[in-house]
């Protein structure tokens, strides 16, 4: 079973949309991907402001940051250790 992820990202940002048609093929296969607007908490803003888009798995809490492909995106949810 695939682990539950988080995307944060924020509107009007190009790169986190072309993270999401990475993850979209994955989230056919049954990925969860919650997407997560940085803009909506100030310590988001702090903490990912200049690395948006991150995938977050909710399990671990191990982050994954742009850029990445889907490969990666795999490699990354079969990795149980927290990063």
């Amino acid at each position: 079973m695939l682990p539950e992820c988080q995307l944060f990202g924020t509107l009007g940002c190009h790169l986190c949309e072309q993270a999401e048609e990475v993850l979209m093929p994955l989230v056919e296969h049954g990925l969860l991907v919650e997407l997560m607007d940085i803009a909506d908490s100030p310590e988001w803003v702090d903490y990912y402001g200049l690395r948006i888009p991150v995938l977050r798995r909710v399990d671990t809490g191990a982050e994954l940051d742009w850029p990445f492909e889907a490969n990666q995106v795999v490699s990354f949810l079969g990795a149980p250790q927290r990063e």
